[in-house]
C-alpha cells in the first residue's frame, strides 16, 4: 500500500473523525471521549502549539491515517503520539506507516524520535522494533521507545 503524507496545517479534525471508528477511539486515546469530540481533541489532546499532526492517504486519496508528533526536550527530538490506522488499511502498511512517521520527522528537524507503545500490543510494538527502534524501558504494560533519525540518516 501507498501511504501519502499530508502534514495537518489547520488542525483539521474533522478527516479523523470520518475514519476513526467509536470503537477504536480508546486505543488511540483511553482518555478521551466516545464518541469523538473534535473540541476535546483540539483543545486537550493536540493543543500544545509545537504539536503537529499529519494524516495519511492511500492511492485513491483517501484518509486511512493520522499520527501527531510533539515536541520533546527541544525541537530536535519529537514524540510520537495518537497513531491510527483506519482498519482496511491494516494488515502490511506497518513498515510504511513508520517510514512515513520518520519523514516527518525529519521535516520537523527532529534528530531523535521517541514513543510508547503497549507492550502486549505485538503488531505495533514489532512493526517498532523492525523499523529500528531501541527499547528503553517499560513500566506499567507500555515500552519506551526511541529511534536516532541522524545515525540512521548517516547509514
Amino acid at each position: 500500500m501507498a501511504l501519502t503524507l499530508r502534514r495537518n496545517r489547520d488542525g483539521d479534525l474533522t478527516p479523523l473523525a470520518a475514519m476513526l471508528r467509536n470503537a477504536d477511539i480508546p486505543l488511540l486515546n483511553p482518555n478521551a471521549k466516545v464518541p469523538f469530540d473534535e473540541v476535546e481533541w483540539r483543545n486537550k489532546w493536540l493543543g500544545d502549539r509545537e504539536d503537529v499532526s499529519f494524516y495519511l492517504s492511500d492511492v485513491a486519496g483517501q484518509d486511512v491515517g493520522f499520527f501527531a508528533l510533539r515536541e520533546g526536550i527541544g525541537p530536535e527530538v519529537r514524540h510520537l503520539t495518537y497513531v491510527y490506522l483506519a482498519e482496511e488499511a491494516r494488515g502490511g502498511a506497518a513498515a510504511e506507516l513508520t517510514e512515513r512517521v520518520e519523514q516527518a520527522a525529519l521535516e520537523l528537524g527532529a534528530l531523535v524520535l521517541t514513543l510508547k507503545v503497549e507492550t502486549d500490543n505485538a503488531p505495533a510494538f514489532n512493526a517498532y522494533l523492525s523499523a529500528g527502534y531501541e527499547e528503553l524501558s517499560r513500566r506499567q504494560g507500555m515500552a519506551l521507545m526511541r529511534l536516532d533519525l541522524e545515525t540512521r540518516q548517516g547509514a
